[in-house]
């Protein structure tokens, strides 16, 4: 009981999202292309939430993948959608700007 508590308010040990993308995990922007084009973490790739599920053939599943958005609740999904369709380390990055 203790450990779904944990897992549904993200309690647990912290992972260094801004360490990941600096060893080369993937920054997954999964907000719309307007908002992308507004501003964006170099090198990201633009997969907006809606259209997540029929792109995500372009990546590979063992790849390390950071999601992010403008508040971190569409990568939040993204996280989810990813890891239920087999992705194995996805991590919730939160705002885009919080990864500049």
């Amino acid at each position: 009981m203790i450990a779904l508590i944990k897992k549904l308010f993200g309690i647990g040990p912290k992972i260094n999202v801004k360490e990941l993308i600096a060893s080369g995990a993937i920054v997954l922007d999964v907000r719309t292309p307007t908002e992308f084009k507004d501003g964006h973490i170099k090198g990201a790739l633009n997969f907006p939430l809606q259209n997540l599920t029929s792109q995500m053939n372009k990546l590979k599943k063992e790849q390390v993948i950071v999601t992010c958005c403008r508040s971190g609740s569409r990568s939040g999904m993204a996280k989810h959608i990813l890891k239920s369709n087999g992705f194995l380390q996805v991590h919730n990055g939160g705002p885009w700007t919080n990864l500049r």
